[in-house]
Order: structure tokens, then C-alpha cells, then sequence
């Protein structure tokens, strides 16, 4: 377990930021997803299956952080933005960050399709579980998604 957190941590903390827009929050997913794993390990008949529940489990609770952050605006009027240092902005490139603008405006399941695919490299059926739909469903999300975000950047330049 420990050489699983060690070899697999920060790639699942880039997923979380990438889907969540911030690094404490994308911490804390990825706490949450090893935490849970470790409570379940003695009962895994697999171990090999511990990298793609773990990519499901992050992947899960980013749509909870965005669940809360939804009901969050509705009660108190205010959009729930994710605080991003001066350092963190500087750090990004300016195009670096209108792409990672315009994947976090994609609806949540393009925008966690793209994700998985472009960031993390995934395949379409490690893809299909992850995010528990079918590889066809992969295909015609990631299309779409790549569709708007064309429309989009070819729009900013």
C-alpha cells in the first residue's frame, strides 16, 4: 500500500486538480480515496485493482466537491470559485491557463473524460471504468468535449 501511495500519489492529486481547480481540495480527494482503500485493503482479492478503484474513488469525490460547491451557491448566492495563489497563476502560462480554463467549463463529464484521456494518458476502457460508462460512451464524450473546447480557444485568439 505504501509503495502504491508513493508511485501513484501525485499523478491522482494532478487528476483531482485538474477536475476541482484547486490543490488543498484536490488534496484532501486524494486523502479520502487512499484512506478508504486502506479500510478496504485486507478485503481486496486483487491488488492489481487498486490503482483503477483508486482513479474511481478520486474521480468521485471531485463530483462530490462539486455537488457541495452547487448547493453551496444556491444557498448563499455566491459562486464557489477555487482560490488560486499569485504564485500558483504566475506559475501557469498564459495559454497553459486558458486551456485549463476551458476544460474546467466543460459540463462534468467531458470535462473528466478529457482529463483522464489527454492528462493522465488513460485508455478508453481504463477510462470506461473510472468513470463507470461504456468505451463507446468514452469515444462520443472526449469528441464532444474536444469539439466545444476548439469552439472555445479558437475563440480567444
Amino acid at each position: 500500500m505504501a509503495e502504491l501511495f508513493l508511485t501513484h500519489r501525485l499523478h491522482l492529486v494532478r487528476l483531482a486538480f485538474l477536475l476541482v481547480g484547486d490543490q488543498e481540495t484536490a488534496e484532501d480527494v486524494v486523502q479520502d480515496a487512499f484512506t478508504a482503500l486502506h479500510r478496504r485493503w485486507s478485503r481486496l482479492t486483487h491488488h492489481d485493482r487498486a490503482l483503477p478503484y483508486l482513479r474511481a474513488s478520486v474521480v468521485n469525490g471531485c463530483r462530490m466537491v462539486h455537488r457541495r460547491r452547487s448547493i453551496m451557491s444556491r444557498f448563499t448566492g455566491e459562486r464557489q470559485t477555487p482560490f488560486r495563489s499569485a504564485e500558483a497563476a504566475t506559475l501557469l502560462g498564459e495559454t497553459r491557463r486558458e486551456v485549463s480554463e476551458a476544460v474546467r467549463a466543460l459540463p462534468r463529464r467531458q470535462r473528466e473524460a478529457v482529463v483522464l484521456r489527454y492528462y493522465l494518458d488513460l485508455s478508453e476502457a481504463e477510462i470506461a471504468e473510472a468513470m463507470g460508462i461504456s468505451r463507446g460512451t468514452v469515444k462520443s464524450t472526449v469528441f464532444r468535449a474536444l469539439k466545444a473546447l476548439t469552439v472555445k480557444l479558437e475563440g480567444k485568439r
